[in-house]
């Protein structure tokens, strides 16, 4: 079969089988949509209850529910928010720029400093900063996200009010597409940095201990002995190597990042999924609490095949010897 559509067979059976774990787990948490309606109107009689059950379908078995649910989804039907009174679908495509922009926001700041703090460290594993890296990876990974946040939304509000503290625009709004993007960065600051804040500890300490390892290598030896500059050595030669567990890292922890953002953009007011999802779980809206995980599962699984992606392109090793496995195979 060919790689690509082994990929795509794969992608798609997990998904499906993403979706139907998501809708089962939401059939067994306690609640009940109409109740949560029903107790928002100030009570109903038992015939409009039992009508309202029927027009959303949770009077059918559960099993005839979840294949209603697929079908709908197949055709992109992701059904209609009990609570926002709008198609599910309109809700997602308006949310989900935001959460991509934080999500992706944190992933550079973080793997850039974290690379770059574990580099100079690596360089230096006696010195000063190199101890107070640690002690900063240390704390910054034993701090809840939440709790970072509301430190950061504290001393941003009241003793530097230098960065908004809520919302993603200012609400007089801006002229122009550059003002409205720098407007966005600006209110972005607090949340990015929060989200990235445990991430940066995590990858500073992998790239410290990959540098480590790798300018021990007989190869970065023999780039010294040819009277390589020292910057030329770490970032020419060593960096490429020494960037694959961060890479997998990354990968491997984007769920989480996804998990994370449901706090942070509920700490900054963030227009995103997790705000989404937050005020969904609240309103027992289950339609868009659904499609946010199914959406959120899909980030997921693309962010990890772009992760295989860049290992081969920082390794073309990696690639080579992957094709060669699947040779071995057909």
């Amino acid at each position: 079969m060919p790689p690509l559509m082994s990929r795509f067979l794969s992608f798609a059976g997990l998904l499906l089988a993403v979706v139907v774990l998501n809708f089962l787990l939401i059939q067994l948490a306690p609640g009940d949509p109409v109740s949560v309606i029903v107790g928002e109107m100030g009570g109903a009689s038992e015939e409009v209850i039992a009508a309202m059950r029927a027009e959303y379908g949770l009077d059918k078995p559960v099993v005839v529910q979840l294949a209603i649910y697929i079908g709908k989804i197949l055709t992109g039907n992701f059904g209609f928010s009990y609570y926002f009174r709008e198609p599910v679908l309109t809700l997602i495509l308006d949310r989900l720029p935001a959460t991509i922009i934080l999500v992706m926001a944190s992933v550079l700041i973080s793997v850039t400093l974290g690379t770059l703090m574990g580099i100079y460290s690596a360089r230096r594993p006696r010195g000063i900063l190199s101890h107070l890296v640690t002690i900063f990876s240390l704390a910054g990974y034993s701090a809840p996200v939440f709790w970072t946040g509301l430190m950061l939304l504290i001393l941003f509000a009241s003793t530097f009010p230098i960065f908004p503290v809520s919302g993603m625009t200012n609400v007089r709004g801006t002229d122009g597409v550059v003002a409205h993007m720098l407007d966005v960065a600006h209110h972005l600051v607090l949340p990015a940095v929060t989200l990235a804040s445990i991430y940066i500890a995590l990858y500073s300490r992998l790239a410290r201990a990959s540098m480590l390892d790798v300018l021990g290598a007989d190869y970065i030896r023999t780039a010294r002995a040819k009277g390589l500059s020292e910057r030329r050595v770490i970032y020419g030669h060593a960096l490429r190597n020494g960037l694959i567990p961060v890479v997998t890292m990354v990968g491997l922890q984007m769920g989480q990042l996804m998990a994370g953002a449901v706090l942070v953009e509920t700490v900054f007011n963030w227009p995103g999924l997790g705000r989404l999802a937050y005020e969904s779980i609240l309103r027992r809206d289950y339609p868009t609490l659904l499609a946010i995980l199914f959406f959120s599962a899909m980030l997921v699984m693309v962010a990890n095949i772009l992760t295989d992606l860049a290992y081969a392109r920082i390794d073309p090793r990696i690639g080579t010897r992957r094709r060669k496995r699947r040779g071995a195979k057909t």
